[in-house]
């Protein structure tokens, strides 16, 4: 102790004493930091492992094909046929492959109608003759977005054939080299990255056109759901290991039918505007179609799920037509339409996929769940106009052979139909089936018996003039990526069918060792097989049953084949999955009805490209800038020239006395109408519908195109040409609500 007045002292004992706790202190601190320091480090190689999970490439490449007099698939319209062009249509691929690149799986999303069996087996011949044995049937899922505005004729089934007046090369060609040119931008960007995947809720984008038939689900089941839709989306976020954004995929269950079938214009509707949306926000300063994020946004099971959310009204009377035949008291099933949102087509195409592009940035931002794990895939070719089904220990049944019901030729609310034809027909009738025996044949009595209680309209399965009019032959596939499974499904899955496919692959991964997997449904896959509704719904035959081709048990077969591939997976077992019989490839030549093209003419004392009406001098921001020209057909362009730009907006910069361009023909403000005439004269009429945001300034537009001349009856050139309007000046912006 001290005193008041001594000094303080420490003795031997005590110094030596704080000495050593001094030095405990000091290492006790050094120790703490070289643990945390280690620990840190660690973290950081732990992390670097994380960003390697996958090798990741994405890829986006132009597949719009031929955009005039070529029929457009979807609605099996006749009458409409290409007539300019709204948006083009793009493949977007994506590569995921494991960290040593051992295995890899490609999702391909393409703003067509679906794929078909022959432009599928194109594809993996080009893959093949270019990879070897890198991309294969296995391991390549095909999808279509399903816009019902895209060109057709690119079949090799009868009935797709006719419905798209024959074969048409350009449109095969441009689909396979657009969906071939995006693989290969993709497998030449592969880099390591990551996955994370979200999910959320859509509102407002959907409604179930046959509510009817979703009530004839059991009560039991329906109320386990909130909705007759599914209005979830599933969100797939893709970036390097540096934290770089490179895609993302969104499967989202909605018809892409905001575009009616009074539509001329080629476009990818509503989905492929929610990808326009994405793709213009991540690639900022490019135009549509350019830089290096690609989003896709892709089918699910849609089958009974339309965009056109005010419901079905009678046309011509204004009253609604929600019944279970969908039909009106004037006029019939033929007046009964649904429309959407807006005030018209173009306006609805905008909102649906507005509503669709913001869930799914909302779900890309806070996207945090990283999916982990190997890659695998399994894939069967099955023969389903004869699947054997075990529905329980004692019972088994079969599907059918391909026919379509009745209530096929009645359309949707969508999309109507023709004739007298109604949606829930159970009965046939006398006058049309006469008119198929006598053209088509009769249907056999075993067919008919399969398909019951489905009056049968087209025996399909049993026509084969002048080649089989259904496939027999299909894809069943699923690529699984770490915890997400891919159920790659050849056909429309109406909401309930659905949900039991997914729930079915999910309870199979769980029992076989592999639970918590995110099963997704991907549909219009590798071969197009119409519908498939479940049980319940198919005995009441609105359209979509009258489309389930193999008969009342098609979904009970493919829950039964799927889980197979998920048991296969889940037990590593894939290589011992039959392959199934390879389907056949047709020789159907080139027989099309689309009107052969002629040389172009030009209006006496005019040239291609001429101005024929001007724009005006001066427009506000939210007007129509409009120009006329002498044009040609743009389907010699889509022959001549891949991915041919036919329009431009440009602005002019005193500074640099240059114009910029700031459309193209991919840009959603841009309308490019083709007017035919006669003797090989036509008109191209350009509209761009002025943004509210666009800056001041002097604009011009430009039209691009090809003209066909003849010069001796075996020779005919193309000769490009273009034409630009006069400048005119946008003065203010205008209203900014967009």
């Amino acid at each position: 102790m001290c005193g008041k007045r001594s000094k303080c002292s420490f003795s031997r004992l005590e110094v030596i004493l704080i000495v050593c706790l001094v030095l405990m202190i000091v290492v006790t601190v050094v120790l703490l930091v070289f643990h945390f320091l280690s620990k840190e480090s660690n973290g950081k190689l732990n992390s670097s492992e994380v960003r390697a999970n996958y090798l990741l490439g994405v890829g986006r490449a132009d597949c719009t094909g031929p955009v005039a007099e070529v029929p457009l698939m979807g609605y099996a319209n006749p009458d409409q046929v290409g007539g300019g062009l709204l948006t083009r249509l793009y493949s977007r691929a994506f590569i995921m492959a494991d960290p040593d690149d051992s295995r890899r799986v490609v999702f391909v999303s393409a703003d067509i109608g679906m794929v078909s069996q022959k432009l599928r087996l194109e594809v993996l011949k080009n893959l093949k003759s270019k990879y070897g044995e890198l991309y294969r049937e296995d391991n390549v899922i095909l999808s279509g977005t399903h816009t019902h505005s895209g060109p057709g004729g690119y079949f090799q089934y009868t009935l797709f054939w006719i419905t798209s007046k024959g074969l048409i090369r350009p449109s095969l060609n441009a689909i396979v080299n657009g969906i071939i040119k995006s693989i290969d931008i993709a497998h030449e960007n592969m880099k390591r990255g990551r996955l994370f995947i979200n999910r959320g809720t859509v509102e407002n984008s959907q409604i179930n056109r046959s509510p009817f038939s979703y009530l004839e689900n059991p009560a039991s089941e329906r109320s386990r759901y909130s909705s007759n839709t599914d209005k979830e989306m599933v969100m797939l976020k893709m970036v390097d290991e540096n934290g770089q954004e490179l895609g993302l995929i969104s499967w989202f269950a909605v018809h892409p039918v905001s575009m009616n079938n009074s539509n001329h214009l080629v476009n990818s509707d509503n989905v492929g505007y929610a990808s326009y949306l994405f793709e213009q926000e991540k690639n900022k300063g490019m135009l549509p179609g350019e830089g290096s994020f690609v989003a896709a946004f892709a089918s699910s099971n849609l089958g009974d799920v339309s965009p056109n959310i005010k419901g079905p009204f009678c046309v011509n009377t204004g009253e609604s037509c929600n019944n279970p035949q969908s039909t009106c008291p004037i006029g019939g099933a033929t007046m009964c339409m649904a429309t959407g949102p807006g005030n018209d087509m173009f306006d609805s195409t905008r909102i649906i996929g507005q509503n669709i592009y913001s869930k799914a940035r909302e779900l890309y931002e806070d996207a945090s769940q990283e999916i982990t794990g190997p890659i695998s895939s399994a894939h069967q070719w099955v023969n389903m106009s004869d699947v054997s089904v075990e529905l329980n220990a004692t019972h088994t049944v079969k599907t059918c052979k391909p026919a379509l019901g009745h209530s096929f030729a009645a359309g949707t609310i969508d999309g109507v139909g023709a004739f007298n034809f109604t949606q829930g027909s159970v009965e046939g009738d006398p006058f049309w089936d006469e008119i198929r025996d006598q053209l088509l044949g009769e249907p056999s009595n075993g067919t008919e018996a399969c398909h019951k209680p489905k009056p049968i309209l087209f025996s399909t399965g049993e026509m084969t003039r002048p080649r089989p009019w259904h496939p027999d032959i299909v894809d069943v596939q699923i690529a699984a990526i770490g915890s997400l499974a891919i159920v790659a499904v050849p056909g429309e899955l109406t909401t309930m069918a659905g949900r039991r496919l997914r729930e079915a692959v999910k309870r199979e991964f769980d029992s076989h060792g592999t639970p918590g997997m995110d099963v997704v449904i991907a549909g219009l896959c590798n071969v197009y097989t119409h519908y498939i509704t479940t049980y319940e719904e198919y005995q009441v035959q609105r359209y979509e049953a009258a489309s389930t081709i193999y008969g009342p048990h098609t979904l009970s077969a493919y829950i039964q084949l799927y889980r197979g591939l998920a048991r296969a997976i889940a037990t590593n077992t894939v290589q011992d999955l039959p392959r199934g019989p390879e389907p056949p490839v047709f020789n159907i030549g080139d027989l099309t009805l689309v009107p052969a093209l002629v040389a172009d003419r030009a209006p006496v004392n005019k040239t291609f490209g001429d101005v024929l009406q001007e724009v005006r001098q001066q427009y506000r921001a939210r007007e129509v800038a409009e120009v006329t020209f002498v044009g040609a057909n743009p389907r010699i362009s889509a022959e001549n020239a891949t991915e041919h730009n036919f329009l431009t907006v440009e602005r002019y910069t005193s500074t640099s006395d240059s114009w910029h361009v700031v459309q193209n023909d991919a840009s959603w403000d841009t309308r490019f109408y083709w007017t035919k005439g006669f003797l090989g004269l036509s008109n191209v009429t350009i509209e761009w519908h002025i943004p509210g945001d666009t800056e001041p300034g002097v604009y011009r537009i430009r039209y691009f195109g090809h003209y066909r001349k003849r010069l001796s009856l075996t020779r005919v050139i193309s000769i490009p040409f273009e034409g630009t309007s006069s400048a005119f000046e946008i003065t203010s912006v205008g209203d900014l609500i967009h």
